[in-house]
């Protein structure tokens, strides 16, 4: 088979796959390249930066070859799906390789925005020495509130209760059994409002803002935001406001609205921990994400 790569894949999976006798293609596509691109492959293999949208599912339909679009990552919002499952190609994704190391970025985004990580190394290689000026807060003991409790959220939870955390959870899924002394199912009005950090582990829905004024309104005085989910998941323009005013003490954020961001005025932001979208970036993930596409491949076409 012809296997389309087009945001890169592990090496090891490239070579797995080669050793099985298929042809691997590592290259990105614009759109309208894809389009004419994805007639010539019997599988797409995607990350977060080819979008799958109608025109290319139309264009692979066409053809008849295309069978199998993975995308190698938690979210397929970057990939029509419901469309294309309709014009019979299979969209898999790989949930469980990467959730460890997505919730291991929001922990040090947490860490970051409570002891003033990221700005004070910087001040620091501006030849500045402003020790005063960095007093942080502590994360144990404060309350972390996490919306979207599934793989990842799960372990972020993990994570954040071994550091002394107390976890609050919204999810419109409650999974039986899971909850704990330490971790519990709320609405979201009362994560809001109860939250002194909120980790945002959701994919887009109708592109619309889970975080607005409105629900900035309804939170702590002091708060930390942290989203390593979707950038569109945060109303820009109200977080830039809320962290000029206070409202916010800070915010980690690893995906922006636009990528690659243009938002000079927040990821320059003094309280802002940022990061490129590198939420699944550790060669640890990778070979796990091209590990799964392998098994996926193999079984699908069994």
């Amino acid at each position: 088979m012809r296997i389309l790569a087009s945001d890169g894949m592990d090496k090891s999976a490239v070579a797995k796959l080669a050793a099985q006798g298929h042809e691997v293609v590592e290259q990105f596509y614009s759109p309208e390249e894809l389009a004419e691109q994805v007639k010539n492959f019997d599988v797409l293999v995607v990350r977060s930066a080819t979008k799958v949208r109608v025109p290319v599912i139309d264009a692979a339909a066409e053809a008849g070859r295309l069978k199998l679009i993975i995308r190698g990552g938690v979210g397929i919002d970057n990939i029509d799906h419901v469309y294309a499952e309709e014009k019979g190609i299979a969209v898999r994704n790989t949930p469980r390789a990467s959730s460890d190391a997505v919730a291991e970025l929001a922990i040090g985004h947490m860490l970051s925005c409570a002891r003033f990580i990221s700005i004070a190394g910087h001040t620091m290689r501006e030849d500045k020495w402003e020790k005063k000026a960095y007093k942080g807060i502590e994360i144990g003991g404060k309350t972390l509130g996490i919306v979207g409790y599934g793989r990842i959220g799960q372990s972020l939870g993990r994570m954040a209760m071994a550091l002394g955390m107390e976890v609050i959870a919204y999810d419109v899924y409650h999974i039986e059994g899971i909850e704990c002394e330490h971790m519990h199912y709320v609405e979201m009005d009362e994560l809001l409002e109860k939250s002194d950090f909120i980790s945002l582990h959701t994919p887009s829905i109708d592109g619309k803002p889970l975080i607005n004024a409105e629900t900035i309104e309804k939170m702590k005085k002091g708060v930390v935001i942290i989203n390593t989910s979707r950038g569109n998941n945060i109303d820009e323009a109200a977080l830039l406001e809320a962290l000029d005013s206070g409202k916010v003490y800070a915010a980690g954020l690893d995906v922006w609205a636009e990528e690659p961001s243009k938002n000079k005025a927040l990821y320059n932001h003094p309280k802002v921990s940022c990061t490129p979208h590198i939420g699944a970036s550790t060669n640890e993930a990778q070979q796990r994400i091209g590990a799964e596409i392998v098994d996926i491949i193999n079984k699908f076409f069994a």
